[in-house]
């Protein structure tokens, strides 16, 4: 073996130890400075719940359902999210969780299953390409916006994808028929909708008659697995699928209130002239879109057929629903597309491997830089708060001393929160109290507990510091706290909640308790200011 080929793999490993540090480092910094929010807090408690024995329940879950959302119903504790998103692989990591049982551990999954997916890539690209090409192919994944962006949320259960995935087509290429097995069934079930990536690389199979009959037995698994599932199995838990989720992304394609998968992909079929419109407007979005996704790869997907087919279905998928995250870059969605343009583009440079050229490979690696720049500049998720401002006019950037400082005074407002008492937070103070069995979103204080009884919560406990940054440029965290200065006094009056802690904006209430002389002073002088 040459040295220009031992090389290889001491680079990608680099580029994967870079990547996973600097990822790791990020979204540590997010979750313990208070940046991690009501998503991470869900996906915890699903872990929490799950290690329990109580399978899938969630309130804070419930607290987005339809019961509550459009029946105006309050959450309740043993509400069964598989209703929502059906995610039976998150079971694969409960006994890393039950080790080490705490929101972060999951921060940390992410980055390590997002990082270790790189390095299967790697082994694929190896598969069919020089040592030289497949690292600038690991590069692109490693810089590419729509993997680093959504690697710095809060946990998802797409960050599964790309390692079951690339494994899948490595499993492909080296005929290792038990896993590309094992993996063909486990990839729908990290999420209801993941076998439209399945069903994708099914038909590349067909179409470019690689395995005719294997791309199409895998096409009528994963698309009557989703049919099966959605219209059969997750209404036996709720309504959500059918009154939320389908409406919410594709109920142009519907009449009324509420619509099956069937009745949506019926829509579609009949209504050709709204899938064109749908398909290519807003059409500097879609464009814009599409170039942060091609961008890493040097646009080679462009104009790649194979990269068309592998990504065809998850694409089509976002462009055929609505809603604000159909075109963001930085959201856990985008990540679905990008592994079936890697694959394309691979395949792509194994038809022409002499077109890299030294001056070409100097453009490839500075459009991954490039996208790297972009994805700095777009402060995903606002983890980079602490650098980039999250507002120029009006002026919002919270400095690192600054966020540090607020985190050491919302901890110890935490901690007058007892383990397993119910309670009621702010968005970004959810992730933290998420591991209990009863949590909702304040200002709400409401929910049902397990005998069915419809109670209060114990605690209740507001970040108003951190709206009150954001809240001179976001609408939503204006209102929150506009909401919150009307609410907790009457909170007070009404339900009989005492403040037993105030401290650099956080406020903590506790039911039937006698409101601590302090705390109350802090809090009614911290009002006072913000009213003057």
């Amino acid at each position: 073996m040459t040295w220009r080929k031992q090389i290889g793999v001491p680079v990608a490993v680099w580029l994967a130890i870079a990547f996973g540090s600097i990822a790791l480092i990020l979204t540590l910094h997010r979750y313990y400075t208070f940046y991690a929010s009501y998503d991470q807090g869900i996906f915890n408690q699903v872990f929490w719940n799950n290690l329990h024995g109580n399978w899938f329940q969630s309130s804070l879950s419930s607290n987005l359902s339809t019961n509550v959302v459009h029946d105006g119903d309050i959450p309740e504790v043993f509400y069964r999210r598989l209703g929502q998103h059906f995610t039976p692989a998150l079971l694969l990591w409960l006994p890393l969780y039950a080790l080490f049982p705490a929101p972060v551990t999951l921060t940390v999954l992410q980055v390590v299953l997002v990082t270790a997916a790189g390095l299967v890539l790697y082994a694929l690209a190896r598969h069919h390409l020089s040592v030289r090409l497949s690292t600038l192919i690991v590069a692109s994944y490693y810089g590419a916006n729509t993997i680093l962006g959504p690697t710095l949320n809060n946990f998802h259960d797409i960050c599964q994808i790309p390692l079951y995935v690339f494994g899948l087509l490595l499993a492909i290429e080296k005929r290792w028929w038990w896993l590309f097995t094992l993996l063909a069934i486990l990839i729908p079930f990290v999420r209801e909708d993941s076998g439209v990536i399945l069903f994708s690389i099914g038909f590349f199979l067909a179409v470019t008659r690689r395995f005719p009959r294997l791309g199409l037995l895998v096409c009528i698994w994963s698309f009557g697995y989703m049919i099966v599932l959605t219209n059969l199995i997750m209404p036996i838990f709720s309504e959500d699928i059918s009154r939320r989720f389908m409406i919410e992304r594709f109920g142009q394609y519907a009449e009324g209130d509420e619509a099956s998968t069937i009745e949506i992909i019926w829509g579609i079929i009949s209504n050709p002239g709204l899938v064109l419109i749908e398909i290519f407007t807003p059409f500097w979005d879609t464009l814009r879109y599409l170039l942060g996704q091609w961008l890493p790869l040097m646009f080679v997907p462009a104009i790649a057929p194979e990269a068309w087919l592998a990504a065809g279905a998850p694409l089509l998928k976002q462009f055929l629903a609505q809603g604000e995250s159909v075109f963001g870059i930085n959201i856990r969605y985008a990540m679905t597309v990008f592994p079936g343009l890697a694959y394309g583009t691979i395949l792509w440079w194994k038809r022409h491997p002499n077109l890299l050229r030294p001056r070409l490979e100097k453009i490839w690696i500075g459009c991954i830089i490039l996208s790297l720049i972009f994805t700095i500049t777009s402060n995903p998720n606002r983890t980079l708060s602490f650098l980039i401002p999250d507002s120029i006019d009006p002026w919002v950037h919270v400095s690192l001393p600054q966020q540090w400082s607020h985190a050491a005074h919302a901890r110890s407002m935490l901690k007058l929160i007892p383990p397993d008492a119910s309670v009621s937070a702010t968005t970004y103070l959810v992730p933290h109290l998420s591991g209990r069995r009863a949590i909702i979103r304040f200002p709400a204080l409401n929910y049902r507990n397990d005998q069915r009884q419809d109670v209060s919560v114990e605690y209740a406990i507001a970040d108003l510091w951190q709206l009150q940054q954001y809240g001179v440029a976001f609408d939503r965290d204006q209102e929150l706290l506009e909401a919150s200065l009307r609410l907790i006094p009457r909170f007070m009056r009404q339900q009989q909640y005492g403040i037993v802690g105030f401290s650099d904006g956080v406020v903590v209430l506790q039911k039937d308790r006698p409101s601590n002389p302090e705390a109350r002073a802090a809090w009614q002088a911290f009002r006072k200011a913000l009213s003057d």
